[in-house]
């Protein structure tokens, strides 16, 4: 992970004419706490990804291989980035039924 590297120079009073870095808001900013937290998207006991709030939307980076497809996605909102991975697992586990049921026709055959 890169480290940022910011130049302060300390002083003993606050700097009315302070301005944040692009992505940062200064403390008393009442825009501030408008930004939602990155939010982390588990299905079960599995932890699929991130939910990282960008612009209008949040991006999805994934944590696990079988969420991958996903990874990089905008959604606009952490709750559909959380449906389309809980989807995702419903369309593996419905895949591999049918591999199984498959398999046992051809095995009884």
């Amino acid at each position: 992970m890169p480290s940022l590297d910011i130049d302060l120079t300390q002083t003993d009073r606050p700097d009315s004419d302070a301005v944040a870095p692009a992505g940062f808001a200064l403390a008393d900013d009442p825009s501030a706490g408008r930004t939602k937290p990155p939010r982390v998207i588990e299905i079960g006991e599995v932890t699929a990804g991130i939910a990282v709030p960008e612009g209008r939307g949040v991006r999805f980076f994934s944590s696990s291989r079988d969420f991958d497809g996903l990874d990089g996605a905008v959604f606009r909102n952490a709750e559909q980035a959380a449906r389309a991975a809980r989807e995702r697992v419903a369309a593996r586990t419905r895949a591999a039924a049918r591999h199984d049921r498959v398999a046992e026709l051809r095995r009884r055959a």
